[in-house]
Order: C-alpha cells, then sequence, then structure tokens
C-alpha cells in the first residue's frame, strides 16, 4: 500500500482527519483541489456561536486542532448566552480568514506522518465491497488501507445567482465531476442540498453611524483548555448591528420569481438548510415579521471586506445592488463579491456507522457537508472522529462512539446516522436533551480521558488535565469544611460555603472576597466548582435520566441480523431497521418509525435467537 490513510479534502474535516491519523503514527495522505484553499472560510468567517462553541471545545478535548488555530486567529471573541445559565453558554470568535487557514496549513506542514498533494478524485479502488485507495482524473492510482471523503461542497457543485447556474465550487474552483456519480454505482443513495452565502461589502464605503457597534467581550477566552490567550482584550475588531427595512423587503418580495430558489431556475431539487436560511426565505417564511436583524462583520485585518450575516441570497447582481443600498448605512456600499448559492451532491447519513464507516463499502469513511452537515464545527468533529476510528480500525481496536449524555458530537453523528437529514444539519442545543451534562465548562473533564486513551492528549496537556480534576476536587472539599456566618431574613446562622452556594444569588468568587478566604484557586477551578455545587441537584437528575438510557445503549444488536425473520414487525420498523441497522437498542429506540412495540417484539426475538 502507498498509505494507510487517504484523506480526500482539505476543508475542516479533511484537517482534522489528516492532523489525528498522521498523531496515531499512521502514514497518511491528504489530497486536496488546491493547497491554497486547506482550511478556508467560504461563508461565515467566524468559529463557533451557539452550541458550535461547545463542539469546537470538544474537539479540542479529544485532541483535534481546531480550536488551538481559531484562538490564533480571533478578531472578536464572545460567549454567548451568558445570563441564560451554563447549559447553554457557548464561545464565538470572529476569525481572520487569512489567518485561519495560514496556520491551519503551518499545523499540517508540521505532522511528520503526513503528506499533502494536489488532484481531483475521480473514483475509488474497490475490492470485493472493500475500498483499497483512489484513482485521481489523470488516471493515477494510489493505494491505502482506508479512505475518508470529506469532499464539502464539491461533490457536483453549482454556483447560482439569478437565472445562472455555473458548474464551480466554492472560491471558482473545479468541483468533483465524477466521484458522486461512481459512489451511486457502488450502491449510495445521493442527496441534493444547497446553502448560500451573503455579498461582501467595501468597508470604507459603509456609514457605521447609521449602525450598533457590537464589542468584544472584556474577559479573556479560548477554545483551547492548555494554551492561554494571546489577543489583545482591548484591541478587538468591532461587529455592527443593522436591520432590514420595509424597503429591502418590498424589493425581496416584488423580485422573488428572480432568485435561483424562487423561479430563477427550475430545475433546482437542492434543499437548503432550515436554521440559517436566505433573506429570500425569511421574508417568504416569516412575512408578518417587519425586520430582520443582520450584522456587518469584519473578514480580516488584512482587507477591508465586511461580512453581511444574515442577508444570504441567490438574487441577480443588479437586484443583490438594490437590497444592500436599501439597508441602514450601506445606501452608497459598493459590492465587492456578489452573494450566491450553491447546490452539491450528498450521500443519505443512513448508510454511515455510528464509527462514519460507510456501510456500503468497507475501510471507507465520510465526514463533514458529504454526510449532510452544514458548518465548519459540525464538519471539523467528524472528520476527527472519522481519522481517529480509522486509525483505531488499522489497529485492530474498538471504535470512539460518544453517547448522547457525553457530547454534542455524540448527539450530531447519532442524529445523522440514526434519523438521516433532508437539509443541511446545523447543531442546536435544544437537538441535545441532556445538554446540562454537556456544558462548555466541563468539555475536558468529559471527554480528555478519550483523548488520552486514543492517544492523542499526552504529556503537558494530560498532566495539566489530572493537575485541574485534583484542584476540582480538593476545593469542593476544602467548601464543605470551611464555615460562615451570614444573615438570613430570619436570623444569623452558620453555614459551609458548599451548602450556601446552593443559593442561587450566592457568588463563590464573592464569598472568597467577602469572607477572606484562603483559596488561591485559579477563576476556571472556581467557576467549575460553583456550578457543579449550585446545580447539584439538576446535574443528578439528568444523570439519573442518562443512566436509565444508557441501559438501552448497552443491549447490543448483532451486526448480521435479518430484520426479515423477526416476525410480527410493523412493515414501516422493518423498513428503517434494515436502512439504519442499529448497533444497539437504545438507537433503535430513537429511529423515527420504530415504535416501543416494536422494540418489544425485537426484543423478545433477540433473546431467542441470540440469548441477549
Amino acid at each position: 500500500m502507498d498509505y494507510e490513510i487517504i484523506v480526500v479534502g482539505g476543508g475542516h474535516a479533511g484537517c482534522e482527519a489528516a492532523v489525528a491519523s498522521s498523531r496515531k503514527g499512521h502514514k497518511t495522505l491528504l489530497i486536496t483541489g488546491n493547497i491554497n484553499n486547506i482550511a478556508t472560510m467560504p461563508c461565515n468567517p467566524s468559529i463557533g456561536g451557539s452550541a458550535k462553541g461547545i463542539i469546537v471545545r470538544e474537539i479540542d478535548a479529544l485532541g483535534g486542532v481546531m480550536g488551538e488555530v481559531a484562538d490564533k486567529a480571533l478578531l472578536q471573541m464572545k460567549m454567548l448566552n451568558y445570563a441564560k445559565g451554563p447549559a447553554v453558554k457557548s464561545l464565538r470568535a470572529q476569525a481572520d480568514k487569512i489567518t485561519y487557514p495560514k496556520e491551519m496549513l503551518k499545523v499540517l506542514r508540521n505532522e511528520k506522518n503526513l503528506t499533502i498533494k494536489e488532484g481531483m478524485v475521480e473514483n475509488l479502488i474497490v475490492i470485493d465491497n472493500t475500498v483499497k485507495g483512489i484513482i485521481l482524473e489523470n488516471g493515477e492510482n494510489i493505494t491505502s488501507n482506508i479512505v475518508i471523503l470529506t469532499t464539502g461542497t464539491y461533490l457536483k457543485s453549482d454556483i447560482l445567482i439569478g437565472n445562472t447556474r455555473t458548474r464551480s465550487g466554492p472560491h471558482e474552483e473545479k468541483p468533483s465531476l465524477h466521484l458522486s456519480d461512481n459512489l451511486k454505482k457502488y450502491g449510495f443513495n445521493i442527496l441534493r442540498l444547497k446553502t448560500g452565502t451573503p455579498p461582501r461589502i467595501e468597508k470604507s464605503t459603509i456609514d457605521f453611524s447609521k449602525t450598533k457597534k457590537e464589542e468584544g467581550d472584556k474577559q479573556y477566552y479560548t477554545f483551547s483548555h492548555t494554551n492561554k490567550p494571546t489577543y489583545d482584550i482591548n484591541n478587538q475588531e468591532p461587529c455592527y448591528l443593522i436591520y432590514t427595512t420595509d424597503e429591502t423587503k418590498k424589493i425581496i418580495t416584488d423580485n422573488l420569481s428572480k432568485s435561483s430558489m424562487y423561479g430563477g431556475l427550475d430545475d433546482i431539487t437542492g434543499v437548503g438548510p432550515r436554521y440559517c436560511p436566505s433573506i429570500e426565505d425569511k421574508i417568504v417564511r416569516f412575512s408578518d415579521k417587519e425586520k430582520h436583524q443582520l450584522f456587518l462583520e469584519p473578514e480580516s485585518k488584512y482587507y477591508d471586506d465586511i461580512y453581511i450575516q444574515g442577508f444570504s441570497t441567490s438574487m441577480p447582481r443588479n437586484i443583490q445592488e438594490q437590497m444592500v443600498h436599501s439597508l441602514p448605512g450601506l445606501e452608497h456600499a459598493k459590492i465587492l463579491k456578489y452573494a450566491y448559492a450553491i447546490e452539491y451532491d450528498a450521500i443519505y447519513p443512513t448508510q454511515v456507522k455510528p464509527s462514519l464507516e460507510t456501510k456500503i463499502l468497507k475501510n471507507l469513511f465520510t465526514a463533514g457537508q458529504i454526510n449532510g452537515t452544514s458548518g465548519y464545527e459540525e464538519a471539523a468533529c467528524q472528520g476527527l472522529i472519522a481519522g481517529i476510528n480509522a486509525s483505531l480500525k488499522l489497529e485492530g481496536k474498538e471504535p470512539l462512539i460518544l453517547k448522547r449524555s457525553e457530547a454534542y458530537i455524540g448527539v450530531l453523528i447519532d442524529d445523522l446516522v440514526t434519523k438521516g437529514t433532508k437539509e443541511p444539519y446545523r447543531m442546536l442545543t435544544s437537538r441535545a436533551e441532556y445538554r446540562l451534562l454537556l456544558r462548555h465548562d466541563n468539555s475536558d473533564l468529559r471527554l480528555r480521558e478519550y483523548g488520552h486513551q486514543i492517544g492523542l492528549i499526552n504529556g503537558e496537556k494530560y498532566e495539566k488535565f489530572l493537575q485541574k480534576k485534583k484542584a476540582i476536587l480538593k476545593l469542593t472539599e476544602e467548601l464543605k469544611n470551611i464555615k460562615i456566618t451570614v444573615d438570613t431574613e430570619k436570623n444569623r446562622r452558620t453555614i459551609t460555603v458548599y451548602e450556601y452556594l446552593k443559593n442561587p444569588n450566592s457568588n463563590l468568587q464573592q464569598i472568597i472576597k467577602d469572607f477572606k478566604l484562603n483559596l488561591n484557586y485559579p477563576q476556571e477551578i472556581v467557576d467549575e466548582v460553583e456550578i457543579q455545587i449550585k446545580y447539584e441537584g439538576y446535574i443528578k437528575k439528568v444523570e439519573r435520566e442518562a443512566e436509565k438510557t444508557l441501559k438501552n445503549e448497552e443491549k447490543q444488536i448483532p451486526e448480521n441480523i435479518d430484520y426479515d425473520k423477526v416476525p410480527n414487525l410493523a412493515s414501516e420498523a422493518r423498513q428503517k431497521l434494515k436502512e439504519v441497522r442499529p448497533i444497539s437498542i437504545g438507537q433503535a429506540l430513537r429511529i423515527s418509525g420504530v415504535n416501543p412495540s416494536d422494540i418489544s417484539i425485537l426484543l423478545v426475538y433477540l433473546k431467542r435467537k441470540y440469548n441477549e
């Protein structure tokens, strides 16, 4: 074999997969259409956001690189949902579009087991339903034990503007023309999806006096659990808030038929993202809403392009001019890059196992937008898991499959492979039933040990983690023994700090200061202990719920089960079980169309047939 693992695609999924497998000691090839487009951000110039920021922390906890790279490319950092409590707090960084890919390329080039090559993959080498490598468009064959496809939006992609369709990937790059057709020949069901991006505006042509300035937080944060902040807290790039106007709404409504999505093109089959819709979608779906908020965001400190977040469109260029000029402060704005929609092929993710190996072809893994997701963070976490599990398969070890109660990554992958998707999937806090357990602050406590067991977290990173765990336990014990005298509505009483912290209005840092307690701990330790104590009752309740579910996850379903031989199953349940092929009763319960009565029948069959 030329390589042990080949990663196809140099986007956020491909970078994580390639780094993980190479750091695991496997000879890895990353093949991409253009090295200069590795880890680029063709859409929103940000990393993180609601729920997504927690995914980035989880990637870092497992030994991935997105968080560390994002920390080196900050223009602005914010903690979202701070006032809503620890369950939904999440970091969002305005990232520099020049710095981020540059720093990621540095990481890739420093990996001793990793080779980077430019090329377009046209087909796979397949022998006995097992992938043995790739075939490039120039006819070159490159062999490997495992292939990971992270092709992003490049599979038969079309750029859509008004009534024009151009076969192209982002950045006007050449798309992959034949790979998805060949995947179809191997038996994959192909899904057509679409997404979009807004116009970019020349900064000097915007009247910022008509906007509301949005500054970064005045507290240091990092995605990385190990590295210290390197940005200047007092010199962050601001963003600006504006709203659409009545004129904007009228222009869009009057010209809907010219939008690619609303009549400009009649051959569109792709389904767009529900949770990141175009401005046309917003105007149509929320017609009763007077205005929609937009953010003017800087793309880089090296050039002056401003990104209009929330203003994705596929209108013709002349209509885009009218739309932009209808916005406050942008009456005389110059458009540097016009907005467009992109339509592309993906695979139905129910054809993928929880390990991210496909069910159709052995030793073929898929990650990122090819699995139907939307977003850099969703792609990166899948790439990391695919890289880890491809490596573990080579090593003859069991795959890493994170539970829904352990990580947002676990929720995302389980949703994809169990429920599938018909639109670009975006992670939301509401998708996680155990989100109180899946917090920003405890991502390393949840996942660092896995990273160490896999071999991606070692040395100083692991030692720092162990020290953090010890400090949390030590401070918790101290608070159980330190007593303070406090005034209540009825009387004065003496109480342990541990008990007093259960009062929702208490604050540990303030208690330490007011009572001059000799407790010298880093802020992250103080914050973590306070959350664990304050929310102890709620956390235990959710943990009990998760433990009940865990019993069903432990009831494994044999991989070779023949569902046609299970008597009395409802026809829809039989069809869905055959499609998804769940690995456990827990996963089977989450399949749409499989009812509790079907599960009871399945359990009886498993006991009789396999003594399960």
